[in-house]
């Protein structure tokens, strides 16, 4: 068996040969990893930010530069309103509680998805992490929260369509980089590696333009289990693989 220290010291060996660059993780399964338990999905939760704050500071250990992960998707609105409010109100004191020791960590923090849907006082304090870390060089953490890649690039084509309107493009000069562009991740590389917690296998309306070449890797741990050795696992199984970009 591997040790730590020696899957740390390969894995970032496998990103420093690849230049691997970003990280995109469905977060998976607090509520099953609750129920195995036999504990309510709160707590499940909350054992999913601790995972959230190891797998940041696992992914600077090891040299990755960008780490988006999905929070709340735009279908998370149909659980129980007592469920939803939970999540927004888990947002709000972890950012409040976490801010200054991520800003410490030279984090980047910025999210991706309809944060106008949000209640003001989550805006507010979405606001504030994103203006006290935007200076930072640390990992750019990008947060998929009230995210859906359908939403997302309806969002974008509806920008292309006024774009044209006003005479900045033409449909027919139209290319790949000009949606890319009007994306919510505008100017963030396309993962290297899709992660997906819990066993299952779909990508669920996740980044489904950007990750049109990343390598998915699925894990049978749930969220609440994931830390720097199930993320160097990842980089590992990565590294074995062929990548072909379609040629």
């Amino acid at each position: 068996m591997v040790v730590l220290e020696n899957k740390q010291e390969i894995a970032s060996d496998i990103i420093k040969k690849t230049g691997f660059k970003h990280a995109a993780i469905i977060m998976d399964g607090n509520r099953r990893w609750a129920k195995h338990k036999h504990l309510p999905s709160a707590i499940g939760h909350k054992e999913g930010v601790k995972a959230l704050k190891k797998t940041i500071k696992a992914a600077d250990d090891l040299g990755i530069k960008y780490l988006t992960v999905y929070a709340f998707s735009t279908e998370n609105w149909h659980r129980s309103q007592e469920e939803v409010n939970f999540l927004m109100d888990l947002l709000a004191s972890t950012l409040k509680n976490e801010l200054d020791e991520m800003h410490e960590n030279g984090v980047v923090i910025n999210f991706i998805g309809d944060t106008n849907a949000l209640n003001s006082n989550l805006k507010k304090v979405i606001d504030n992490a994103i203006k006290k870390t935007q200076n930072n060089t640390g990992v750019r953490l990008q947060i998929a929260f009230n995210y859906g890649a359908r939403a997302e690039l309806l969002h974008a084509f509806k920008s292309l369509a006024n774009k044209i309107k006003q005479g900045e493009l033409t449909s027919a000069n139209l290319t790949e980089d000009d949606i890319s562009n009007v994306l919510y991740t505008s100017g963030i590389p396309d993962p290297d590696l899709l992660i997906r917690t819990g066993g299952e296998m779909r990508v669920s309306n996740y980044l489904l333009w950007q990750i049109a070449y990343s390598e998915i890797y699925i894990t049978e741990k749930f969220w609440p289990e994931f830390d720097k050795d199930a993320l160097c696992d990842a980089i590992i199984e990565f590294g074995t693989r062929n990548r072909r970009w379609g040629g």
